[in-house]
């Protein structure tokens, strides 16, 4: 598959700060990736990097074929960038400000007024954003972002100051472009709610690339143990090979440590045949104690 944004051997520095330092990775067509990383990480410089707002110090970045720094960027019209502060002039309305930015990527401004609807500013889209709140600015900005269905997409903490009825309408929104083919990038903090949404995770800290893949492929690499919970009836008699090993007693039974996939495996087969085992449940790592993980290996290997 072609990737849509390749950023090859990437260094950016402000003076003293090296805001990145030697980053490399693609994104491809039809798949939503999330970018981790404390403040000072590097996800907005890379950002702006992938817009054309600034350019690497040394390597290469290309955005659907082309250079973003370079003459005229043809394909910025088929980005949307949405960042985590969005600004507006107060004095426009809703409309007013998406017909703007519709002129802007040269697209038709009435293809805009549905946009205003699925994010749930039909009744608010003449009034003047001054009068808006952080949410409907919000949501105004992912409007703007949506216009004329890009091909890749950046947003940055997109659902700060979202209620969950429309968090779950802007994920909606995303998968339907998603499945159209379109690259998304999301930079967050909210672990939780990409865990079960990112199909890749690029873990950023201190300017570095420090893990990159799918959720399988990062708990496969950092090893951390998968949590089996069995629950068993009281007074019953248990097999040994579900008490062996590392494991923690519960009120209930037992938590054991399953160091890899095939174990878990074994585990779960000799849990299904023992009939003093009424409740089994599985935790994998999550992306928080993953991004945990990783952040701290290249902290103790710097």
């Amino acid at each position: 598959m072609s990737a849509t944004v390749s950023v090859a051997g990437v260094v950016k520095n402000y003076r003293a700060v090296r805001a990145l330092r030697d980053v490399s990775f693609e994104l491809v067509p039809g798949r939503l990736s999330a970018l981790v990383g404390h403040n000072g990480a590097g996800k907005t410089t890379l950002i702006k990097l992938m817009l054309g707002l600034i350019r690497p110090d040394r390597g290469a970045i290309r955005v659907l074929g082309e250079d973003p720094a370079v003459g005229d960027f043809s394909a910025r019209r088929l980005l949307g960038y949405l960042p985590e502060n969005v600004a507006f002039n107060a004095a426009l309305t809703g409309r007013e400000t998406l017909t703007f930015y519709a002129r802007l990527k040269q697209i038709k401004p009435s293809t805009a007024w549905t946009l205003l609807d699925r994010v749930g500013l039909a009744d608010a889209a003449d009034r003047r954003v001054g009068t808006y709140s952080k949410g409907m600015r919000q949501r105004l900005g992912l409007a703007q972002a949506l216009l004329g269905r890009p091909r890749v997409l950046l947003l940055d903490e997109p659902t700060t100051g979202l209620d969950p009825a429309l968090r779950q309408t802007f994920y909606d929104i995303l998968n339907e472009l998603r499945d159209d083919g379109a690259t998304i990038l999301i930079s967050s903090h909210a672990l939780n709610e990409l865990e079960d949404r990112a199909e890749h995770v690029l873990i950023m800290n201190r300017g570095l690339l420090v893990a990159h893949g799918t959720l399988a492929e990062l708990r496969s690499i950092s090893q951390l143990p998968i949590r089996v919970s069995l629950d068993f009836a009281p007074g019953a008699s248990i097999a040994p090979a579900l008490t062996n090993g590392a494991s923690v007693a519960t009120a209930r039974g037992r938590v054991l440590m399953v160091p890899d996939e095939a174990r878990k495996m074994d585990v779960l087969r000799v849990a299904a045949g023992d009939p003093a085992v009424t409740n089994i449940e599985i935790a994998a790592p999550t992306l928080d104690e993953l991004y945990a993980h990783f952040l701290n290996t290249q902290e103790s290997a710097a």
